[in-house]
């Protein structure tokens, strides 16, 4: 059992213990050298003197702290004495600092690993990745594994490209299963995902730039680095509804909306068809596009003439893909969503693709006003205030002074006249 002088126990010298705790903690257990003290009581100065075996001055020696304190058996060492004393050292500081050498390591680790790549972007692209936390938690060896997958995929679709440019897009998921196990492992937001897609977002322009290639039949817009690699995420899930749509009747979708038109049913389209077919319209072709599924199946339902399709809320990437198309090709691309802040800025959003604001003007959403109101029906209330409205300006001022959302569902016999 130790022992503790009671005149180390003096209240005076809390002070000076906290300090050197705070001093092993912060700097590791080996650390010594000398610590400034602050102004002690005497009765305090007296103990700490007979510590030291020496005057006390402004600045006392770690060293000579510890062997007094060994010597009057208070621990075996400067650590195991303070927790005596009633101060012990905390582990986790040095936890801490041993975690962040371990992740530095890791970080130059790949930095190095990196440094071996030919591209020049090479250093720019570890460099973002680190920035983003994608390598946080690695150790050296996670870290220089995680760079070589990276460089194991970048190598393999760069040779598909070479190989194989006239082929179908490469599924990512189906990538990701054969060459790394796990299906998943590709999926948007992953951290392997994010470090391959900011190398193709690097890659890719500066491959064309030298060499004047494409490494996929049918390259995407350059926000989307997987789509211009050859590589799609999913080209069957997440369809666009479509009705009676104004195809030339021997394309190839024509005959399939046809037939569906002819059923009476809706038709769905994916990203695989509209890019394996791209549409082909009749002359003088006008399309309504709209926020919400319902009015499609209600133009079904009514085998409406009126050619009609569905974003169905945020546009998937089959639906702007499908907008895109009928634009190029000269259709008139009509807009219509709810009057609400949300389908104000779907409305938006439509427009930079091309789509025309249809029945979206302040002078729509007042007619629409007055007719809830007529109709004794008491629309809801949105919390959130308008976007900007730049087809017509007048529409934000007014919608945020009234807040009523008017859903499209209310407004079916307009739609669809």
């Amino acid at each position: 059992m130790v022992t503790i002088p009671p005149s180390l126990l003096d209240p005076g010298l809390t002070p000076v213990w906290q300090a050197v705790r705070g001093r092993l903690e912060q700097q590791g257990l080996e650390n010594r050298g000398r610590l400034r003290l602050a102004t002690l009581t005497r009765s305090a100065t007296i103990a700490l003197s007979a510590v030291i075996e020496r005057p006390l001055t402004a600045m006392v020696d770690l060293d000579l702290v510890e062997r007094g304190l060994v010597r009057l058996g208070v621990g075996a060492d400067l650590a195991a004495a303070l927790g005596a004393l009633g101060h012990p050292v905390s582990p986790q500081p040095a936890a801490r600092r041993a975690e962040q050498a371990r992740q530095r390591t890791g970080r130059q680790a790949a930095r190095h690993a990196a440094a071996t790549w030919p591209e020049p972007w090479a250093q720019s692209w570890i460099d973002s990745i680190i920035r983003a936390g994608v390598l946080r938690d690695y150790d050296e060896t996670t870290a220089v594994a995680f760079v070589a997958t990276v460089r194991q995929l970048l190598d393999l679709l760069a040779q598909r490209a070479v190989d194989h440019f006239d082929r179908e897009p490469l599924s990512r998921v189906e990538l990701a299963a054969r060459l790394l196990g796990d299906a998943h492992a590709l999926d948007t937001g992953t951290r392997l995902e994010v470090a391959v897609s900011r190398a193709l977002a690097l890659a890719l322009p500066l491959a064309r730039a030298l060499e004047g290639a494409v490494l996929s039949a049918r390259p995407a817009p350059a926000a989307d680095p997987w789509s211009a690699a050859g590589v799609h995420r999913d080209l069957v899930s997440g369809p666009v509804l479509t009705w009676n749509l104004p195809l030339a009747a021997d394309s190839a979708l024509g005959r399939l909306s046809g037939t569906a038109t002819e059923l009476g049913v809706p038709l769905h389209l994916t990203q695989l068809a509209l890019l394996r077919y791209p549409v082909e319209l009749t002359a003088g072709a006008t399309v309504l596009v709209v926020e919400n599924p319902r009015v499609v199946e209600a133009a079904a339902q009514r085998r409406a003439r009126r050619a009609v399709m569905t974003t169905n809320g945020n546009p998937s990437v089959a639906a702007a893909l499908l907008i895109k198309q009928l634009v190029t090709a000269g259709a008139r691309v009509r807009y219509h969503g709810d009057f609400d802040a949300a389908g104000l800025v779907i409305c938006a959003r439509l427009a930079a693709l091309g789509a025309i604001p249809w029945r979206m003007t302040v002078h729509h959403y007042r007619a629409a006003l007055v007719e809830a109101e007529h109709e004794g029906v008491s629309l809801p209330l949105d919390p959130t205030a308008a976007p900007p409205t730049p087809w017509d300006p007048p529409l934000q001022q007014v919608f945020d002074a009234a807040r009523r959302v008017v859903h499209e569902e209310r407004l079916l016999d307009q739609l669809l006249a």
